[in-house]
């Protein structure tokens, strides 16, 4: 079973659009993913705003920062 995530990005950033095409073919494989906004939430803006996009598993909080691969994301998938 694959761990819930979540993109940590905002709007209008290429790089986070870059990295939601990565993870587009492991989220039609069953990944779920929540897009989390980070201008929605101060503590999301002052923890991830010089770093997005960042993926973050839900289970155990591990962080993968941008830039990634598919490769990269199924390894911390792991």
């Amino acid at each position: 079973m694959l761990p819930e995530c979540q993109l940590f990005g905002t709007l209008g950033c290429h790089l986070c659009e870059l990295a939601e095409a990565e993870l587009i073919p492991m989220v039609e494989h069953g990944l779920l993913v929540e897009l989390v906004d980070i201008a929605d939430d101060d503590h999301h803006f002052a923890a991830y705003s010089l770093r997005i996009p960042v993926l973050r598993r839900v289970d155990n909080g591990a962080e993968l920062s941008w830039p990634f691969n598919g490769d990269q994301v199924v390894a911390f998938l792991r």
